[in-house]
């Protein structure tokens, strides 16, 4: 039974944080597009917008430039 639960844990944990990711579009203001692989997380300090891109690139993206973030 032992050897059942920590396999089955982890199957669940994995299925539950992959389900919370929220794929994102952000439109700058000179009409560029581009797509996160997680909603974009605001740095209050720096004033920047950092995220994922779907190549798993980090990347930042300062606030005045950013016109929306959709989710997908």
């Amino acid at each position: 039974m032992k050897k059942l639960l920590l396999p089955a844990l982890l199957i669940g944990t994995f299925a539950t944080l992959a389900g919370c990711s929220t794929p994102s579009v952000i439109t700058l203001n000179d009409g560029r597009e581009l797509q996160t692989t997680d909603t974009p997380h605001f740095d209050r300090n720096s004033g920047f917008y950092e995220f994922k891109q779907l190549d798993g690139k980090p990347t930042r993206i300062n606030k005045d430039q950013v016109q929306s973030i959709k989710d997908l």
